[in-house]
């Protein structure tokens, strides 16, 4: 591969890092906690989370081209599954922690965000009904957002490894 083509590779990974974490904290230690002090409003929450969601969904899937670019260009690469150095197991665990961040935030874009959604609307119809879920709904939110942090984190974490080997 030309070097031009994994420069390339390697500034549009780290630029589609920087949307996937930046926009995880912003949600998760900025905006989540506004809601619960009350100096945002959960329609406000639901904007930032549309705005936010195709942005998230970008990013992983550039992640997931261009970090196959830069690991089958790596020479450390032996091949599918080679565990046989650190290198090979930071990238191990780096991608287990990816798969984590995919499948965490495909329970709450499917599952979660159009629970919370109905639950709002049912709010407006009967509050002392919907209330009580509401609250549960926002309580695992926060935790699936703090969980796909961590994720976000370990793949940070395995990668300074993988770089430093």
């Amino acid at each position: 591969m030309t070097f031009w083509v994994l420069a390339l590779s390697y500034w549009i990974h780290l630029l589609a890092t920087v949307v996937w974490l930046g926009g995880m904290a912003l949600m998760g230690l900025v905006a989540w906690p506004a809601l619960r002090r009350g100096s945002l409003e959960s329609n406000q929450w639901f904007v930032l989370q549309r705005r936010f969601l195709p942005w998230a969904n970008a990013s992983l899937v550039i992640l997931l081209i261009t970090g196959f670019v830069q690991m089958t260009n790596d020479v450390n690469y032996a091949g599918f599954l080679a565990v046989d150095s650190i290198w090979a197991w930071a990238m191990l665990l780096k991608h287990i922690a990816y798969v984590g961040m995919v499948l965490i935030t495909a329970y709450m874009q499917a599952v979660l965000y159009p629970a919370m959604k109905r639950t709002s609307l049912l709010a407006e119809k009967r509050p002392s009904l919907a209330q009580d879920e509401q609250n549960k709904l926002q309580s695992r939110e926060i935790r699936f957002l703090r969980l796909n942090l961590i994720c976000a984190m370990g793949v940070l974490l395995f990668t300074a490894v993988a770089t430093a080997f």
